[in-house]
């Protein structure tokens, strides 16, 4: 399989595959990077796809970076991306995985890609943000004050990110194909049903599956929804 790396409207990324009209958009999700990529592109690849993943900020190649994994950062970045792409492929296809999945949404909602296959995404953030508040014991008054606190489970909550999820509401229309694990602890049923009906996405549910697919049989079943789906 042909792997070339670049850089794409100043971004690291890593393209796989022949040249092809046709191209997925991979957003890894935290602690991923574009090399994990490799794994779809290996079934997207001999269908006839190409595969472009990108390093988040802080992740890959951008371990270093200076600019953060924050909404406002990245979905300009996804977005600049994008917009590169579009006289390349005529056929522009998104692939997201956790958070990576729910800022390509936020990017690239009115850009109206094909189609969107997603994995464990996150489709609520604010509650999911409003959960880590309560398990925290982390008020609102407390966070507007401080602004960013620590916790112990490794997550910095943070006002301005709050704050920017509640005024970007999400609106996803691009047809959308969700593999979901029944116990996934960052979306919950009626979160992820919600999403479904305003999405019209069509859900896909791994019973014993994890937030993280990383299992022989989680990767299976993974690979054989990819192929059902590409």
């Amino acid at each position: 399989m042909e792997k070339i790396k670049l850089e794409v409207a100043g971004i690291p990324a890593v393209l796989y595959g022949k040249r092809s009209r046709r191209v997925y958009l991979y957003v890894h999700g935290k602690n991923g990077s574009a090399a994990e990529a490799a794994r779809f592109a290996r079934t997207a690849c001999p269908a006839g796809w190409q595969v472009l993943a990108v390093d988040l900020p802080e992740h890959g190649a951008r371990k270093d970076s200076p600019e953060k994994l924050v909404p406002w950062v990245v979905t300009r970045e996804l977005q600049a991306v994008y917009a590169r792409m579009q006289p390349v492929w005529k056929h522009i296809r998104v692939y997201g995985v956790s958070i990576g999945a729910w800022l390509a949404m936020q990017a690239l909602q009115t850009q109206q890609p094909e189609k969107a296959l997603l994995v464990s995404p996150i489709v609520d953030m604010e509650n999911l943000i409003l959960d880590l508040m309560q398990q925290a014991g982390v008020t609102e008054e407390q966070l507007r004050t401080a602004g960013e606190i620590p916790t112990a489970m490794g997550e910095t909550l943070s006002w301005p990110y709050l704050c920017w999820v509640r005024e970007h509401p999400l609106h996803w229309k691009v047809p959308t194909q969700v593999l979901y694990a029944d116990t996934d602890p960052l979306t919950g049923h009626t979160a992820m049903e919600r999403f479904r009906q305003q999405t019209g996405a069509h859900l896909t549910i791994l019973e014993g599956g994890e937030h993280w697919f990383h299992t022989e049989t989680q990767l299976a079943a993974l690979q054989g929804w990819e192929s059902c789906h590409i």
